[in-house]
C-alpha cells in the first residue's frame, strides 16, 4: 500500500531491499539512457530512409557502430535482399499512405553474415503543418518467435508427412486385403447345364477382412455342389478359418458325401483345429445340384444359417425350411439334416448371409429382417438369378451406413424357357 509521501514501509523486522538513495538513483534514469538501453531497437530515418538516429540495442544486435550507420545508411540497407524488396514494394508505400504500419516480419543483416528475424513497427512524425518529417521505427527481436514458427512448421510438415504415409500404408493395406479377400472367393462361377447363377460379395470394411464365403463347383457325373456361409469374426484369423472351411467343404463334397455328412466333416475339422484355443465356428449351407426330369434336384443342409429363399415361377417367394442344424464348429455332437426341392423353369434359389437381414433401417435398433426380405422377393418373383442379385445390390446400397456387416449373395435358377442357354456369371 502506498502512502502519500512514498512507498509503504516494509513489515516490522524486514529491511528495505535497497537503500533509499540507491532506489532513487535507479528511478531517475535519463530519457536518453532509456532510449539507448531499451529491450528493443529504435531508429529514426528521414523520409528517404536515411538513418539519423539509432539506439545501442539495435547496433549491438547488428554488430555495427553508430558511425557506420548514422547518415551513412538507409533503413533498407540494413535488410536482407528479400526484406529490402518487400520494404520497397509493400512496406514503404503502405507507410506513406497510412502513416503507420505495425507487426511486419522482416530479416536484418548482421555484420557476421547471419540474419536476424525481426518484427518492425513504423510511424511517420509530422510537423505542425502536417508535413511528414521523420519515420520512427521500433524493432523487436523475433528470433525466439522464428524458432517457434520453424519448429511449428517442422512439426506440421512432419504430421502431414505422417498423414500421407499413413494414407499410403492404408491404401496398400486395402489393396493387399482386397487381393486376399478375392483369393477366398471364386474368380467366377462355372457354367451349369440348364442353370443360371449369379453372386455378389459386399465388404463392409476396406481395411478388414470379412468372413463370408461362397462357391459353386462341379462334382463330376453332371453333378454340382454349392455352399455359402459366414465365419464368426473378422480379420486375418477369420480369413484363415475361411480358407480351412472352403478346403474342407470342397474335399468332403468331392468324396461323394451327402450334404449333412459334408457339414459334419466341417464341424469336426473346425473343432480339431480350434477346439483347444480360441473357438472359431461358422454358419453354412451346403447343397448339391443334379438334373432330374425337366427340373434340377437340389439337396441341401444348413448349419445355423439363415434359410434359403425360393422365388417360384408363379410369383411366390417362400423360405425353404431346414430343420435342425446347429452352428458348425460349436458343438462336438452337432447333427445336420438334408432337405430337398426341385428347381423348375423360372424358379430361383437365393442364398445370403445375415449381413443382409441384419442391416439397420431407419432407427438404429430396427433391422431389415426376414419378413421384409420375403416381401422384397415376392415383388421380384418370378426373376432370374442375375435380376435377383442386381436388385439386392441396389437394396444393400440403399442401407448406407446401416449396412455394418459383410453380405454374400448366391442365386441359382432355371431359365424360364427351355431353350435358354446356360450363362456363366462372374462373381460380383
Amino acid at each position: 500500500m502506498m502512502s502519500g509521501s512514498g512507498p509503504a514501509p516494509p513489515p516490522p523486522g524486514e529491511a528495505w531491499p535497497l537503500a533509499g538513495a540507491d532506489l532513487t538513483a535507479l528511478l531517475e534514469d535519463s530519457t536518453e539512457e532509456l532510449y539507448e538501453s531499451a529491450p528493443c531497437g529504435y531508429l529514426s530515418t528521414l523520409m528517404d530512409g536515411t538513418i539519423v538516429k539509432v539506439n545501442k540495442t539495435l547496433l549491438g544486435w547488428l554488430g555495427l557502430s553508430r558511425e557506420e550507420v548514422v547518415h551513412r545508411r538507409r533503413f533498407a540497407d540494413l535488410l536482407t535482399v528479400g526484406g529490402k524488396l518487400y520494404h520497397e514494394t509493400h512496406y514503404a508505400p503502405l507507410l506513406r499512405m497510412q502513416g503507420h504500419v505495425g507487426g511486419i516480419a522482416l530479416e536484418m543483416k548482421v555484420a557476421d553474415g547471419s540474419r536476424l528475424p525481426v518484427l518492425i513497427t513504423s510511424a511517420v512524425k509530422r510537423g505542425a503543418d502536417g508535413r511528414p518529417l521523420l519515420i520512427r521505427t521500433t524493432v523487436f527481436d523475433a528470433t525466439d518467435r522464428r524458432a517457434y514458427e520453424t519448429e511449428l512448421l517442422r512439426a506440421r510438415r512432419a504430421a502431414e508427412d505422417a498423414r500421407r504415409q499413413a494414407e499410403a500404408d492404408r491404401e496398400q493395406l486395402r489393396e493387399a486385403l482386397a487381393v486376399l479377400q478375392q483369393s477366398l472367393l471364386p474368380a467366377g462361377l462355372p457354367a451349369v447345364p440348364g442353370l443360371q447363377a449369379a453372386a455378389y460379395y459386399h465388404t463392409a470394411s476396406p481395411i478388414q477382412l470379412g468372413g463370408d464365403f461362397y462357391d459353386l463347383f462341379p462334382l463330376g457325373d453332371d453333378r454340382f455342389a454349392f455352399f455359402l456361409g459366414d465365419i464368426c469374426g473378422k480379420g486375418p484369423r477369420a480369413a484363415a478359418a475361411t480358407s480351412l472351411v472352403r478346403y474342407t467343404l470342397r474335399t468332403a463334397a468331392l468324396h461323394g458325401l451327402a450334404p449333412e455328412a459334408v457339414l459334419s466333416a466341417l464341424n469336426s475339422a473346425l473343432l480339431e483345429r480350434y477346439g483347444g484355443g480360441e473357438p472359431r465356428y461358422c454358419t453354412a449351407v451346403f447343397g448339391t445340384l443334379q438334373a432330374e426330369g425337366h427340373g434340377i434336384r437340389v439337396l441341401l443342409a444348413s448349419g445355423g444359417h439363415p434359410p434359403a429363399l425360393l422365388l417360384r415361377a408363379d410369383g411366390r417367394a417362400e423360405y425353404l425350411p431346414t430343420p435342425g442344424g446347429l452352428l458348425v464348429g460349436a458343438f462336438p455332437d452337432a447333427s445336420f439334416t438334408t432337405v430337398g426341392t426341385v428347381l423348375h423353369h423360372g424358379d430361383t434359389l437365393l442364398l445370403y448371409t445375415d449381413g443382409l437381414t441384419e442391416a439397420h433401417t431407419g432407427e438404429r435398433t430396427g433391422l431389415y429382417g426376414y419378413d421384409a426380405l420375403q416381401s422384397f422377393a415376392t415383388e421380384l418373383a418370378p426373376a432370374d438369378p442375375r435380376t435377383v442379385v442386381d436388385a439386392l445390390i441396389r437394396l444393400l446400397v440403399s442401407f448406407g451406413e446401416g449396412l455394418e456387416d459383410d453380405a454374400a449373395l448366391l442365386a441359382l435358377g432355371r431359365p424360364r424357357h427351355r431353350g435358354t442357354a446356360p450363362s456363366r456369371t462372374v462373381a460380383g
